[in-house]
């Protein structure tokens, strides 16, 4: 057991290394792949799941050493402070594609159309398409799919508050049956999500707005998407004892990452859907 001053120093890992591996082959398939080799979806697949099984060796790693008794004392502040910077940095991605978003609507698209720098008689309106497009193009509506799926984010951020509650107080059974919750409003969220891309009536090659449009949201629901992968990995260590009421850091990160999802989600609806 380590002492509460005391500082953990892991032994030599080979994880950074396969890590490291697996992300070359994943981008050297990916150009193979914009150079139509063949062999480009393999190299991805190979750099896939070396990918995963990293993921898997590295946290199964540290959650035995939790386990251990190794991860007390300033290495638990090491992993709070390492995990707010982890959301800080993610704050500051987000924020670029909401600058860009910004920057095009309210400075971009007007200085075009005061100054006729593009097209004659563009009129500087947005959403805007490009010429040709007006007509025919619809941007998405706030007051159908994204605001259920705004109600949905919300509720499962309760949900997984509940839980933590649960764990906090002992009651395995409602820690187990709010992560439960959570997961099942995730994929909910995701399952509309992608219906609502299937039924627009614009692509990311739609200008700017389809091209912001589908960035944000894209990236939105690859961070759903990783935090329920997250979610669920911490719903297994759950069941498996992992946490005490004391000592639950892992379940608490996994909690802020979701609940900083959906902070971005509101903001997304508000600035992308609604206004």
């Amino acid at each position: 057991m380590t002492t509460p001053d005391a500082y953990y120093l892991p032994p030599p890992s080979r994880w950074p290394l396969v890590g490291s591996l697996a992300l070359l082959l994943l981008a050297a398939g990916f150009v193979m792949m914009l150079a139509k080799l063949n062999a480009g979806p393999y190299v991805m697949a190979a750099g896939g799941a070396m990918l995963i099984a990293m993921i898997a060796g590295w946290f199964g790693t540290v959650i035995r050493e939790n386990q251990a008794g190794k991860l007390a004392g300033q290495m638990d502040v090491s992993f709070r402070w390492g995990m707010i910077w982890f959301i800080f940095s993610e704050v500051m991605f987000f924020a670029g594609f909401f600058g860009a978003l910004f920057y095009a609507r309210n400075l971009a698209v007007p200085g075009l159309a005061e100054a006729q720098l593009i097209w004659p008689g563009y009129a500087g309106g947005w959403p805007t398409a490009g010429p040709g497009l007006k007509e025919n193009f619809t941007p998405m509506a706030a007051w159908g799919i994204p605001a259920v799926n705004t109600l949905i984010l919300l509720s499962s951020g309760a949900t997984v508050t509940w839980a933590h509650w649960g764990l906090k107080k002992n009651r395995r059974w409602q820690t187990v049956f709010g992560l439960v919750l959570t997961l099942a409003l995730g994929a909910i969220f995701l399952a509309l999500q992608a219906h609502e891309y299937l039924e627009a009536a614009f692509s990311i090659r739609t200008g700017i707005y389809g091209a912001t449009f589908f960035m944000l949201t894209g990236f939105h629901g690859l961070h759903v998407t990783l935090g329920a992968i997250i979610l669920t990995v911490i719903l297994g260590r759950v069941l498996a004892g992992h946490f005490r009421t004391d000592d639950h850091f892992g379940f608490e990160a996994a909690s802020w990452y979701w609940h900083f999802v959906d902070v971005v989600w509101l903001l997304l609806f508000v600035f992308v859907y609604w206004l």
